[in-house]
């Protein structure tokens, strides 16, 4: 059983930075996908960042330049990595996961359909 648990969210001042952390356990393929998520109060979620196990990353164009994500297989966790964080970006932030056989179709997705796994969120507040 795949499960995901992330950790890290919490009050920074805009312009401020925060890493979210996210620790992955059960998967069994070596071929990933892992995605960074937020959903703020009365929105949609919208993915901002994507990593597979192949290295290739993608992101969403309001967090281009500002958003790291990376993957510490040592530690089998997902980071985050938010810098110049502005007041329009307080939501919860989820990370997400999907473990594959291979690797043939293995692309970053922004998209909620592409991922199988999900955690339980954590908070980031952005005060101005």
């Amino acid at each position: 059983q795949v499960q995901l648990v992330e950790s890290g969210g919490g009050t920074v001042q805009s312009g401020g930075s925060l890493k979210l952390s996210c620790i992955i356990s059960g998967y069994t393929y070596s071929f990933w996908r892992v995605g960074w998520f937020r959903q703020a109060p009365g929105l949609e979620r919208e993915g901002v960042a994507s990593l597979v196990s192949e290295g290739s990353t993608i992101y969403a164009d309001s967090v281009k330049g500002r958003f790291t994500i990376t993957h510490d297989s040592g530690k089998n966790t997902a980071y985050l990595q938010m810098n110049s964080l502005t007041p329009e970006e307080p939501a919860m932030y989820y990370c997400a996961f999907r473990q594959c056989s291979n690797s043939l179709t293995l692309t970053p997705a922004l998209a909620e359909n592409r991922y199988a796994y999900w955690g339980q969120g954590t908070q980031v507040t952005v005060s101005s």
